[in-house]
């Protein structure tokens, strides 16, 4: 019988290994030396630097990344089909797995690498998981204009000509950047405002979609999930079943029942894709009573057995 392997996040320290320069080499990327302990971690460059590097791993990052690609490139998330085409702004963070594929010997744009701790110091009391364009079921990547890559990219440069100066307040200069290039990113799509007043309705579909996404990623099959069913959830924000299912379906087209089922669906394809639990391993994991009700389910959500997915995404 196979062990179980846990579903870990690649570190920033993982990512700096596979981007380091080889010797010789007169392109790579590495940490700022002055970009560590006590202020959090934040890194620019641009997507030249990571010629050379080894084909990027499909997998969860622990770490916020904003990219814009401006040649042709592959985006491929868990939740979504693959994003083919160039101008490609797209965003990622801890809690999605992805994978970025250039298409070009050559890519062009830029990237930047940060965590929470980072900006924790600009916005007191503000959690990067709650703005829009992070929030769980969010599709941060699409194609930009012309004129919209020309103001990110100048974004981008002011970062990079800042990184390696000798300012005493740097790293404020470099949040407030940051918070700029968010902003302009949030602006390019049609969200609402992260400071509207939300209705009553909207403030118990947030708090749903908060309680399923904390119970993943899985990092094992022991314990299952606490929250597993509709009335698991109701219980848990103090309302009745029916009036959650009412407050969903008017703020996302979808009943309670159908967005759980999609994240468990979601998850199972990661566990199925990333680890090499047993399909009796990735049931008990995600609350089914047994491998047989589990089969079921993914086959009515992916028209593929749990083996048949594996095979092929082998």
């Amino acid at each position: 019988m196979r062990t179980a392997t846990p579903l870990k996040p690649n570190t920033l320290a993982a990512f700096y290994e596979a981007c380091a320069p080889t010797p010789g080499s007169a392109v790579g990327v590495l940490p700022p030396p002055d970009m560590g302990k006590g202020v959090g971690h934040f890194n620019v460059f641009p997507l030249a630097d990571l010629r050379g590097a080894p084909p990027m791993n499909f997998n969860r990052r622990a770490y916020y990344k904003i990219t814009l690609c401006r040649s042709p490139s592959q985006v491929e998330r868990a939740d979504q089909p693959p994003h083919v085409g160039a101008n490609t702004l797209f965003l990622v963070t801890p809690q999605v797995p992805y994978r970025w594929l250039p298409l070009t010997d050559e890519p062009a744009g830029y990237c930047c690498v940060f965590d929470d701790a980072f900006l924790l110091p600009a916005r007191s009391g503000v959690v990067l998981a709650e703005l829009p364009i992070f929030r769980p079921g969010a599709y941060p990547v699409w194609e930009v204009a012309q004129a919209d890559c020309a103001a990110l990219e100048a974004i981008f440069e002011k970062m990079a000509h800042e990184l390696p100066s000798a300012y005493a307040y740097k790293p404020d200069l470099l949040r407030t950047y940051l918070w700029e290039l968010i902003h302009l990113v949030q602006k390019l799509q049609p969200v609402p405002s992260p400071l509207a007043t939300h209705s009553a309705a909207e403030r118990v579909a947030t708090q749903f979609a908060e309680l399923l996404e904390r119970q993943f990623p899985r990092q094992s099959p022991q314990p299952p999930l606490r929250l597993r069913t509709a009335a698991d959830y109701a219980d848990q924000l103090a309302v009745h079943v029916n009036h959650l299912n009412r407050v969903l379906k008017e703020t996302t087209s979808h009943t309670t029942t159908a967005l759980i089922s999609r994240r468990l669906a979601q998850e199972a394809r990661l566990l199925l894709k990333q680890t090499t639990w047993s399909v009796s391993e990735v049931a008990d994991g995600l609350g089914f009573a047994d491998v047989a009700h589990f089969c079921t389910f993914f086959k009515r959500h992916t028209r593929q057995t749990p083996g048949e997915f594996r095979r092929l995404a082998g």
